[in-house]
């Protein structure tokens, strides 16, 4: 039987781009928010389990409860990949020409360059999205959650300012 031994605390320092003295990354309960301020945008909340601070840019994570069905107008990112991991309900997610539909343990992931979204196909779900690198998707989150609803126009003015582009209507 082959195990894994544990890497020693340097390498996980390494992995993680901390040096020996930065202080290592909280543990986030379930249904908490790693700054204390989750974000309520496009029908949910957004809980930030990793933030691009703990990783010097290099990726962030969101658990995105869904209050509702739907999700975001399909998009397109320059510079990050976003990867979706369904915990619960369904989704259907369309990445370029082709739609999935996920069930809790599905994943699935929206390369850069390449049109994706997604939506909540349930009365309520969730899913773990990660972008990877970070870029500045929490501020996106955070500037869309103090704006409200939003009409088209202004969401894809907002996703612009955070290197996406609206290239079509939520998935129906």
């Amino acid at each position: 039987m082959n195990t894994i031994a544990p890497r020693p605390l340097q390498e996980y320092y390494a992995l993680i781009h901390l040096k020996e003295d930065d202080q290592m990354p909280d543990k986030v309960a379930f249904d908490f928010d790693r700054i204390g301020q989750p974000f309520h945008f496009l029908n949910g909340r957004f809980d930030c389990k990793v933030s691009a601070d703990d990783t010097q840019g290099g990726l962030c994570i969101f658990d995105t409860i869904r209050s509702e069905p739907g999700g975001p107008p399909m998009h397109v990112h320059a510079a990050q990949n976003e990867w979706f991991c369904v915990t619960e309900g369904q989704f259907d997610v369309q990445v370029g020409d082709v739609r999935h539909h996920l069930e809790p343990g599905d994943s699935i992931l929206g390369p850069k360059g390449v049109p994706h979204a997604f939506a909540n196909t349930s009365e309520t779900g969730r899913l773990l999205v990660i972008f990877q690198p970070a870029g500045t998707m929490e501020a996106f989150f955070s500037a869309g959650s103090a704006k409200g609803p939003m009409t088209p126009q202004e969401f894809a003015a907002l996703s612009a300012l955070h290197g996406m582009t609206v290239v079509g209507p939520p998935l129906r």
